[in-house]
């Protein structure tokens, strides 16, 4: 599988499926209160601006390039002559995506139950409401990191590099869509959720209470969560409280806020069970 271009069309899906999902959030929003939109917006978007150009200064060749640095070493375990012998083309797509996102899956835990990766991924929970940007709400420090993972991840398994693309563009999109501030059906969103994760899912992922926010760690697909013990149902129909708890509106809404976010003190309630 080959592209011509690796990058350009990502960009465009992401920000066509950013600008969509903020116009139907204006049309018909959800149940999350809308809140400081003025000073989270362009919060966000700084953020991701910088994100961005820090991964494209410090790690250039990205989960990408180390993809096609595995095809061409043929390292890998999709590039074993016993495994690629073996499988069809189809099941190596299905397998590559269902490792890819049990991978992903397992980081998002260890982002919350390690203390020090916590302090990063926190500025991403900080935030009091949700809508699409929020996906955009990552550290430029947990983003290098997750970068680094998906390189070695890309390594490891001996990942496609055009099935590198497709997934990151996936995960980019479930990440907007999932915390997209938009209604489902109730039945709509029961039925969808035996495969996908589904905004409803996500948000209570975004609880500022401890057992809700240790909950429903998935980014795609919702069947890890099921397997591995960490799958929770809406407990009510109004959304809770989002954000961390001892982190006030005052210092979760600013670009500066956000970069600090890691190196600032929290509330024992919820910093201490993670030491």
């Amino acid at each position: 599988m080959e592209t011509s271009d690796p990058t350009l069309w990502r960009l465009w899906l992401f920000l066509g499926l950013l600008a969509g999902l903020s116009l139907l959030e204006r049309l018909r929003p959800g149940p999350n209160p809308s809140q400081r939109r003025g000073r989270r917006w362009p919060a966000h978007m700084l953020l991701v601006a910088l994100d961005t150009l820090l991964a494209r200064l410090l790690l250039p060749a990205g989960a990408y390039g180390a993809a096609v640095w595995a095809q061409s070493a043929g390292v890998g375990l999709f590039h074993a002559e016993l495994v690629s012998h073996a499988l069809p083309s189809w099941l190596e797509v299905v397998l590559t995506m269902l490792l890819l996102d049990l991978a992903i899956y397992w980081q998002h835990r260890w982002l919350h139950s390690i203390a020090w990766l916590w302090r990063l991924h926190r500025t991403h929970h900080t935030d009091i409401t949700l809508d699409a940007t929020s996906a955009l709400r990552f550290h430029p420090l947990e983003i290098l990191l997750s970068l680094v993972y998906k390189m070695v991840l890309a390594v490891v398994l001996g990942v496609d590099p055009a099935l590198m693309l497709v997934f990151e563009a996936l995960l980019s999109s479930f990440a907007l869509i999932t915390h997209a501030n938009l209604p489902l059906p109730p039945r709509l969103d029961r039925a969808l959720r035996w495969v996908l994760v589904t905004p409803a899912m996500h948000r209570i992922h975004h609880s500022t209470e401890r057992d809700e926010q240790q909950r429903n760690f998935g980014f795609n697909v919702s069947v890890w969560d099921r397997l591995f013990g960490s799958y929770a149902e809406r407990a009510r129909e109004q959304p809770q409280h989002f954000g961390v708890q001892g982190i006030g509106v005052e210092r979760s809404t600013g670009l500066v806020d956000l970069l600090r976010e890691p190196f600032r003190a929290v509330d024992e309630r919820s910093e201490g069970e993670r030491a």
